[in-house]
């Protein structure tokens, strides 16, 4: 499925944040504008401390901007907030030691007030879909990182919300367990169609997972470059080696720096 350019899922016009602290105002984000399509998987990449996550919490409501306008679905984020629009994955899985797997994945349906019926259908198909059909009997513990990483993914997913926010969910992984992931995060968003906001410092990562790559300077946060991926939506490890992609990586590197340079 095509992106749909025609209304933004997303869009952020001119977004401002400052935080008062005791040392006086920190400047998190500055003139952010952006516009994120239903389909679209946007991967956000800078350095420490450039606003990746906290545009991602603006987005989910979690944080307030201070100045600019912030849409979700039409809506403000707190009001998306509150419509369920948005499962959000953070960087540490966040499961409860002391439940299984499925009733740490059924927790926010337990909230919603779903019955238990729809929660043990809706659990099953999640636990399929992440490809953890058998384990949801298992404690946290039981499970290596990147099974219970999948796990939270299961989770944010399990209310069927259009969007999907994760803030840098593979970070604390290995490179080979990281790099299945990303292959079965693809395979899950080509089955979804669900519309990805993705945090990240590894280059490649961006790359290889992205539609658009939205790369940010350090502090106070604004965007250096927007770049519209031209590889194809089906990807295999290896084009990793292709030129298409060096060229993409290159350009992202390149922002970075200059996003530096204009910091100095």
């Amino acid at each position: 499925m095509a992106p749909d350019t025609s209304n933004p899922v997303i869009k952020a016009e001119a977004l401002d944040l400052t935080f008062q602290t005791n040392d006086g105002p920190v400047h998190a984000l500055k003139d952010v504008s952006l516009d994120i399509h239903k389909g679209d998987f946007v991967s956000f990449i800078g350095p420490s401390g450039c606003g990746k996550t906290t545009f991602l919490r603006c987005i989910a409501g979690l944080e307030h901007p201070t100045g600019g306008s912030l849409s979700v679905n039409g809506m403000t984020p707190e009001a998306a907030r509150q419509a369920r629009a948005y499962g959000y994955v953070f960087q540490a899985a966040g499961l409860y030691p002391w439940r299984t797997i499925a009733r740490n994945i059924s927790l926010p349906l337990e909230i919603m007030g779903y019955s238990k019926a729809d929660q043990k259908q809706r659990v099953e198909s999640v636990l399929d879909l992440v490809e953890l059909s058998g384990f949801g009997s298992k404690f946290p513990w039981q499970l290596s990182g990147g099974m219970q990483q999948r796990a939270s993914i299961a989770r944010a997913l399990s209310f069927d919300a259009d969007i999907l926010l994760m803030d840098e969910p593979f970070g604390a992984l290995d490179e080979i367990v990281r790099d299945h992931l990303n292959e079965q995060l693809l395979a899950l968003w080509a089955r979804t169609e669900k519309t990805i906001g993705f945090v990240t410092h590894s280059i490649p990562e961006a790359v290889y997972l992205s539609t658009k790559i939205v790369v940010m300077s350090p502090r106070p946060g604004r965007i250096a470059d927007v770049i519209e991926s031209s590889l194809p939506r089906q990807r295999p490890l290896d084009i990793r080696d292709s030129k298409e992609f060096i060229d993409i990586a290159h350009r992202v590197r390149e922002g970075l720096r200059a996003g530096h340079a204009d910091d100095a």
